[in-house]
């Protein structure tokens, strides 16, 4: 190979790793710059171009955004730490009430996080 060929094929193996580094980095969600969130499941996802990326819809969701028509939020948490520490799984009474909280997947997260159980 000459000086010459071997550069470009430099050039070409490090663009190619540069497109596929960019395409690795897509987000899983896209808010449009008219504040709705798109997954990969809608229509416009491809079309959207002016964007903010997000890792999941309910991120997306909680930054200000709405979901697409015919596409739902992310669903309820398992688990809700409210703020005052208190774990509430859907089976405690005060579930419903809490609104301001920290989701979590288990009761056992929640705890170790330095949440506490509910008084019976």
């Amino acid at each position: 190979m000459t000086q010459r060929t071997t550069h470009h094929f430099l050039l070409a193996v490090l663009l190619g790793l540069g497109l596929n580094m960019a395409h690795a980095a897509d987000p899983v969600v896209k808010k449009s710059d008219a504040g709705i969130c798109h997954d990969k499941t809608s229509p416009s996802f491809g079309n959207t171009k002016k964007f903010t990326g997000f890792a999941s819809m309910d991120e997306c969701v909680k930054s200000g955004g709405r979901p697409a028509a015919g596409q739902t939020a992310a669903a309820e948490p398992v688990v809700k730490k409210s703020d005052s520490g208190i774990c509430h799984d859907p089976k405690s009474p005060s579930y419903e009430r809490t609104k301001k909280f920290t989701e979590f997947k288990t009761v056992d997260e929640c705890v170790k996080s330095g949440g506490t159980l509910p008084k019976k």
